[in-house]
Order: structure tokens, then sequence, then C-alpha cells
């Protein structure tokens, strides 16, 4: 997966013109206070504002001796 992919969903909440005040809200320059969800045509992407999802963590629990022996 990468992070700067060129068919990104357009959000506000990575909208170089806005800015999120809280976890649902975000403060745009042109629309003025709108969802998080939300995106207009004059939507730019900013990938600095996009946090990755974190990746999958290991289960260690199902792991055995037998699995890291030759």
């Amino acid at each position: 997966m990468k992070l700067f992919r060129k068919n990104i969903d357009p959000r506000c909440a990575y909208c170089q013109r806005g800015q999120q005040i809280s976890e649902t809200d975000v403060m745009c320059v042109k629309h003025g206070i709108v969802p998080v969800e939300h995106h207009c045509r004059g939507f730019h992407y900013d990938p600095l504002k996009r946090v990755p999802p974190r990746p999958a963590s290991l289960d260690t629990a199902k792991l055995k001796e037998e699995d890291f022996s030759l």
C-alpha cells in the first residue's frame, strides 16, 4: 500500500484547504465548519495530513516451537 497514491478518496480531513478542529469537524477555507467525511470540488490532497492505517500486529499466541525449526 502506498502512502502517496494518486487515487485517494477525497475527504476534508486531508485537504490542504482544511484544518481539523476536532475528531468529527474540519474548518474549511471555502465552506466553514464541515464534517471530516465532506469534500468539495476544491479538494487539494495534502499527503502530510493523512494518517496511514496501523500495520497488523503479530499474533504470537498461535506460534509453536516447531514453526521455528528446520
